[in-house]
């Protein structure tokens, strides 16, 4: 079975979209090596994201760069779950799964899917969900050299809660960009 991530590019200040789930900022992020962002999208056959960012993309997708218009710029082609309450709203979209459920379900149902293939949270409400059931096995962490002062924030969990993370890997190719894979501290690879 394929791991369960989360990947993310982060300003400097913490944040991985703007307000408004604006993807602007992207354009400041160091570009990563030939082939970087083509083998992870390779690697990820299931894409979990929240309604918030979908219907975000949906309203900009004519202000989106081809980078951020689809998932990898669109290197990427599979599954894609989009957790809602509201899954009839979706019902037109041929290019989504719309899920009511919980996270739990919503992850099972995306590893049966994946099989041996990886499984990417791009949502960071939906990622601090299965953080709260010790559900996420990586941390995928590129930055960009940009300050955004507000937007959706990596990680925010009212009255604060501590997740501790061990380095896996550095992205040797792509120094510019910071880029780090971790996993849940103590966990056995």
């Amino acid at each position: 079975m394929g791991k369960v991530a989360w990947g993310f590019t982060s300003s400097l200040d913490g944040f991985i979209a703007g307000p408004g789930h604006d993807m602007d900022w992207m354009s400041a992020a160091e570009p990563l090596a030939d082939g970087t962002v083509e083998q992870m999208a390779g690697d990820v056959a299931v894409i979990i994201s929240g309604r918030a960012g979908y219907d975000a993309a949906k309203a900009q997708r004519d202000e989106r760069s081809e980078l951020t218009a689809e998932p990898y710029g669109g290197a990427w082609s599979g599954t894609e779950f989009v957790l809602t309450h509201r899954p009839a709203e979706l019902a037109d979209d041929p290019n989504v799964t719309a899920l009511n459920c919980h996270i739990t379900e919503a992850i099972e149902r995306a590893q049966q899917i994946a099989g041996e293939r990886d499984v990417q949270i791009i949502s960071a409400d939906i990622a601090r969900q299965a953080l709260e059931h010790d559900l996420i096995d990586e941390l995928q962490i590129f930055v960009a050299p940009v300050f955004l002062g507000d937007g959706v924030r990596i990680f925010d969990v009212s009255g604060g809660r501590r997740f501790d993370w061990e380095l896996v890997e550095i992205y040797q190719d792509s120094p510019r960009s910071f880029g780090r894979t971790y996993r849940p501290k103590g966990r056995l690879s």
